[in-house]
């Protein structure tokens, strides 16, 4: 009776063809790299909420508009998204009061400047939030193909190797197949959870995208009121 075949992920791994182990190298990269990012954009996302519902409490419950400022301009590095993109705005009319003595608080010139200011704010702010989804769509989308070349590769070699035996049993062609196989399971590990942290990223983000515009064009319709 032939002794039965090691087949233990860590055997399959160590055996594998040279090509398969840099497949299931790049696949491991691209997983850590995957990793990363979601646990990072997790934090980022969480704590960018929770700013933008700190702010709103305080820019919604009566607060001076004035006072909001200076609090923003003492912790300008610190200060979230949204309070960001008041103080931008608030930065714009200010300085555009000043420089203009004749100007009305609402007159459109001086709106329009202000919606540049926290435009600009919100598009550097987005940027920030999107950084990072585009390595977990990459990840997502190639990995299952990188595995499956893996794999080509791994039963290509196995069954080439056939041809050198005199006779050949499922024992014998077992192990090859089952070495390469473990790339497509690794690239199923790698791509999956990128796909889903991409899709609930992209989901919070466009919430906070859509809060802020909200808030830009309320703020907006504040200062014209202002005239």
């Amino acid at each position: 009776m032939e002794p039965s075949a090691d087949l233990s992920i860590i055997t399959l791994v160590t055996q594998a063809s040279l090509v398969v182990k840099i497949v299931l190298a790049i696949l491991v990269i691209f997983s850590l790299a995957s990793w990363t990012v979601i646990f990072q954009k997790w934090f980022q996302l969480g704590r960018a909420s929770r700013e933008a519902k700190a702010f709103d409490r305080k820019f919604w419950g009566g607060a001076d508009l004035n006072k909001l400022y200076e609090s923003a301009s003492e912790r300008q590095s610190s200060i979230g998204a949204q309070e960001g993109i008041f103080f931008s705005g608030m930065t714009e009319f200010l300085r555009g009061l000043s420089s203009h003595k004749s100007a009305q608080p609402g007159s459109f010139g001086l709106i329009d400047g202000v919606s540049r200011a926290m435009r600009a704010r919100y598009q550097r702010e987005m940027d920030i939030l999107e950084a990072g989804l585009s390595l977990l769509a990459t990840v997502g989308s190639v990995s299952p193909y990188i595995g499956l070349f893996g794999t080509v590769w791994g039963i290509m070699d196995a069954f080439t190797g056939l041809g050198n035996l005199e006779s050949a049993s499922l024992a014998v062609v077992a192990p090859g197949i089952a070495e390469a196989l473990v790339a497509t399971a690794i690239g199923l590990f790698a791509a999956i959870p990128a796909v889903i942290g991409y899709n609930r990223f992209a989901y919070r983000i466009d919430r906070l995208s859509n809060q802020y515009e909200s808030f830009m064009q309320e703020f907006q319709n504040i200062l014209s009121r202002q005239g």
